[in-house]
């Protein structure tokens, strides 16, 4: 045994080392890329970035891009700074109790970059619509419709809407929410009370239908007087006018009898009558074709 133990090439251990080397480089080098990739965290844009330790918040405003952290201690989460979009359905009560039964709205709204770490710090940002935009929404919703007849909600929408994006631009605002929108986009009553508002609705259509008619023919009968008028008019300027001409031939007539002999003569065409008689004898002028 010992001759055979002698007998081994010098340096054979080499190659398990070689091994053992090579593996140690391949851990060490996943290692140190597994350290390095959770060294930095990417912001993307429209984003900033929020930087923990502990749980506890050391920055909140970092920038889109490549950001560091310690690894295994720190941690960055990103907050979406675009425009938000926020919707629900709720239910409100008119000034004469009827109910609003679905109220759909739409709000869009911004964080305020200057109160953004506020927002983040003390409120949270998943927090901020079940803590700062729905109790405001509601309490407003609420009490500006409370201020009109079911029946003057539904011909003044618009101004309702109006008003409520003004108190929730105010309101909000100090909570570092701005407001870049609000819309009432549906609101449905109960059934009973909105087929008696269609009704309404037809039966003032029908009577401004029939004014419409009856202003027509009033407008007819009108514009008959006046056709009447003028044919009346008419007559009497041409009624005026031929006394006008009787009367001025009756003057010509006395100031001069020769008058009527001088209108025979413009009138006359030139020819003499066939029958001439001195009412006795008639002569009868007979004309030849030869002649």
């Amino acid at each position: 045994m010992e001759n055979y133990q002698d007998m081994r090439p010098a340096g054979g251990n080499k190659a398990p080392n070689k091994t053992k080397s090579v593996v140690i480089l391949v851990i060490a080098i996943v290692i140190f890329l597994a350290l390095l990739s959770a060294s930095f965290s990417i912001v993307d844009e429209g984003y900033i970035g929020v930087k923990y330790q502990f749980g506890k918040i050391v920055a909140d405003n970092l920038s889109a891009g490549l950001n560091f952290k310690v690894p295994f201690i720190q941690t960055i989460t990103t907050v979406d700074i675009r425009e938000q979009i926020y919707e629900m359905n709720t239910t409100a009560y008119t000034k004469d109790t009827q109910t609003v039964e679905n109220i759909q709205i739409k709000l869009n709204y911004l964080y305020d970059r200057s109160a953004l770490s506020d927002i983040i710090r003390n409120v949270g940002i998943k927090n901020v619509e079940s803590k700062l935009i729905i109790p405001q929404i509601q309490s407003i919703m609420k009490n500006e419709i409370g201020q009109f007849r079911a029946e003057e909600l539904v011909q003044n929408r618009a101004t309702v809407q109006e008003n409520i994006e003004d108190k929730m631009r105010q309101s909000l605002s100090t909570s570092g929410i701005t407001v870049v929108s609000f819309a009432i986009e549906n609101i449905d009553f109960e059934d009973g009370f909105e087929e008696a508002i269609r009704a309404k609705v037809v039966a003032e259509q029908e009577a401004l239908k029939m004014q419409n008619k009856t202003v027509e023919k009033e407008e007819e009968a009108r514009q008959q007087v006046i056709a009447a008028e003028a044919a009346t008019k008419s007559r009497k300027i041409q009624a005026e006018a031929e006394a006008f001409a009787i009367e001025t031939i009756q003057k010509q007539l006395q100031a001069s009898p020769e008058y009527i002999e001088l209108q025979k003569i413009q009138k006359w065409d030139g020819k003499f009558p066939q029958v001439m008689s001195d009412g006795v004898n008639p002569f009868i002028a007979i004309t030849g074709e030869g002649e």
